[in-house]
């Protein structure tokens, strides 16, 4: 199954603070591995600095606890599980054929 990962930065102390905090969460990353059973399609930063998205595969949903249970310390996440646009188009289309067929 895939998710997409969200995190967003705490940016909620002081400048001296935020900043020993972003130098200890790359520190952590710098010796982190991503569990052997997720795959990593996409793993970006968002641009304003403010935090980032990844999108993952695997079968066992609790290999998505890794990263809050080692960065959650820096920053919040959202875990979203999702399928390819067409999957849920067809969802969706199904939904609606049935609510038709109901009259």
């Amino acid at each position: 199954m895939k998710y997409v990962v969200s995190w967003t930065y705490r940016w909620n102390s002081s400048a001296s603070e935020n900043e020993a905090s972003m130098q200890r969460a790359l520190d952590v990353f710098a010796n982190w591995k991503p569990s052997a059973g997720m795959t990593f399609h996409q793993f970006v930063g968002r641009l304003d600095g403010r935090g980032g998205f990844a999108v993952v595969e695997t079968d066992n949903p609790m290999e998505l606890a890794d990263g809050p249970s080692k960065f959650g310390f820096f920053a919040d996440y959202e875990i979203y599980p999702v399928v390819e646009a067409a999957a849920a188009a067809q969802a969706f289309q199904e939904g609606a054929d049935f609510r038709a067929s109901i009259g």
